[in-house]
């Protein structure tokens, strides 16, 4: 490897000192020749510098083929040769890169590590390498671009969703901001145990009381094999951005979870994707290859600047589905005129299915609704927050007399509530 000329700081200070004879030049004309002669030893020493630098290095990138966005992923580079120098790895546009130049040394094999933290799904490519080779003077260095490029895939962080399915407790310390396992009353009997004080006497187990001498009652646990269908809106109203990430984000990661829950209790998880026309569809199984498989559907979803068509996403839907289902619609309900679409085909999902609308509430256009105006265009912003404020408000109440639960969270707790209410469905065995 050739590589391309790179003088150090050691060269310019050197170089700089040089100036100094020249100066003095003005006063004493002999010293011109020592500047002149300084400045070819020290352009000498500089091409000699370079000739001796090392004229390679074998560096090898290991990461996990998957990574989570959002979360700090590590980035190892294994070095082997005899150099001394400064590397900087890259990686495609959007992501957070922390230690991804540093200087090394290296006598034989070594590693470094550095971190990535994507900010979205999807492919990220990484790489180009660029290396500075020092030479034994440290004037010159030899710079090297290695094609070290590979691609990797970015889902949500899936770390969240390898812990116990039923407490995704978030960073707030809030009860209503925690999923909490609730108390079963579903269908299907589980246990017998002994009477205790509050339980409702409609549990009784009149012939187990009487064998057993002592109060019993029947313990139910919710309904397994059930159908839990995701529809996840990816058209205009899920590309906007709350707290520097797309909407559409937020109801990925809610998904994920729903369907980590929905697998870890034994219902069957099927999930679409929609804006004008269906995009990516799962039929609705159970066990983890379907989480798996789920996870594989989102990672690659975007947002388009698309009118969702809630009723071409149903209809396709329950044309390959009979069974009936806990339907959940992870959407933005800002648009009255989007939204009527919604409250039409709810009302022809209900009693047969369970409709579940979980919306994004935007903190920032709450406060807007709420604030005093000083300007005149604070006045007008007021006026548009409050507008969609209402218009929410309006679409929520239409959904829900139309047999639908609807839910509304922050981003940070989208998916706590939305697995929240998917429990507490469960457990009153409403499903």
């Amino acid at each position: 490897m050739a590589g391309t000329p790179a003088p150090t700081p050691r060269f310019f200070k050197l170089a700089l000192l040089g100036l100094l004879p020249a100066v003095l030049a003005v006063a004493v004309p002999g010293l011109g020749y020592v500047t002149l002669a300084f400045d070819a030893a020290l352009l000498a020493l500089c091409a000699l510098d370079f000739l001796l630098s090392p004229r390679g290095l074998k560096v090898e990138r290991e990461l996990d083929p998957v990574l989570s966005s959002g979360a700090a992923n590590r980035v190892t580079l294994r070095l082997e040769g005899r150099a001394r120098g400064e590397l900087r790895d890259t990686a495609g546009s959007g992501p957070s890169l922390e230690g991804n130049a540093q200087p090394f040394a290296v006598d034989g094999i070594t590693t470094v590590s550095w971190w990535v933290t994507p900010r979205h799904r999807g492919d990220l490519s990484l790489g180009p390498l660029g290396v500075r080779l020092h030479g034994p003077l440290g004037l010159c260095a030899r710079q090297l671009t290695l094609p070290l490029t590979q691609t990797v895939k970015v889902y949500p962080d899936l770390a969240a969703l390898s812990r116990e399915a039923l407490v995704l407790a978030t960073a707030h310390a809030e009860s209503s901001k925690r999923v909490l396992r609730r108390p079963a009353e579903g269908r299907e009997f589980e246990s017998l145990r002994e009477y205790r004080r509050g339980d409702d006497r409609r549990t009784l187990d009149w012939k187990a009381t009487a064998r057993r001498g002592r109060p019993m009652v029947r313990v139910h646990q919710p309904e397994q094999n059930q159908t839990v269908l995701l529809l996840l809106d990816c058209g205009r109203h899920m590309a906007g951005e709350i707290a520097g990430r797309r909407k559409l984000e937020y109801a990925v990661d809610a998904a994920l979870r729903l369907a980590k829950v929905g697998v870890d209790q034994g219902d069957q998880v099927g999930v679409m994707t929609f804006a004008s026309q269906v995009g990516a569809w799962r039929p609705p199984r159970r066990g983890l290859e379907q989480l798996r498989a789920v996870a594989d559907v989102l990672y690659r979803v975007e947002a388009s600047f698309e009118e969702s068509d809630y009723g071409a996403a149903l209809d396709l839907a329950f044309a390959r589905t009979s069974r009936r289902a806990l339907v959940v619609v992870l959407t933005d309900l800002l648009d009255i005129d989007t939204s009527a679409a919604l409250v039409k085909r709810t009302l022809q999902l209900v009693p047969r299915h369970l409709p579940l609308v979980a919306s994004l509430l935007d903190e920032g256009l709450q406060a807007a609704a709420l604030a005093p105006p000083h300007t005149v265009d604070e006045a007008y912003q007021r006026q548009v927050a409050a507008r969609l404020e209402d218009e929410y408000r309006l679409t929520a109440a239409r959904l829900r007399d139309a047999g639908a639960r609807v839910i509304r969270a922050a981003a940070r707790d989208f998916g706590p509530a939305a697995v929240n209410a998917y429990l507490e469905l469960k457990a009153r065995g409403a499903l």
